[in-house]
């Protein structure tokens, strides 16, 4: 099995673009982060569905205080004012650094050792400067599961 039997094909976030089409393609594909764009098309990083919620919904109080929060949080009291400003907020102020990479001829084997050896459980696909899309351990496993229910 090669990356490119698992890989699932995305959308690339450009430079302004709104959190609101960061998260519908995330839904959409079923991913939790999309490689970012410069201008040129370059891919220069990627955003994750974690570090915008963390981010973007968290205080670091909150965090630092997990175990001890109870059931009502007064603090959220203007929850949808907060979402809209958050999907409305531009996608660029939670762009991380680009990690590693994979082509699409690779076995999807290699593709799982590089996850865990990044402690990570998706890489983006690319060949010659490309993107071709996400392999993740979702996607490998589904692939496993519909491989195995046809030898049966």
């Amino acid at each position: 099995m090669l990356v490119k039997d698992t890989r699932i094909r995305t959308k690339v976030m450009m430079p302004g673009t709104p959190v609101r089409d960061f998260f519908s393609e995330c839904g959409r594909a079923h991913v939790q982060a999309l490689p970012f764009a410069d201008a040129s098309g370059k891919l220069t990083g990627r955003i994750t569905l974690k570090h915008v919620m963390k981010f973007g919904c968290l205080p670091e109080h909150m965090v630092a205080a997990a175990p001890l929060l109870g059931n009502f949080l007064a603090c959220v009291g203007n929850a949808r004012e907060k979402i809209t400003q958050l999907l409305d907020s531009q996608v660029d102020v939670y762009v991380q650094r680009l990690h590693v990479l994979i082509g699409s001829d690779e076995p999807a084997i290699k593709a799982l050792a590089i996850m865990e050896q990044n402690d990570t459980s998706y890489l983006f696909v690319v060949d010659n400067g490309e993107y071709k899309g996400i392999i993740t351990i979702q996607g490998i496993a589904e692939i496993m599961s519909k491989m195995y229910a046809e030898m049966k």
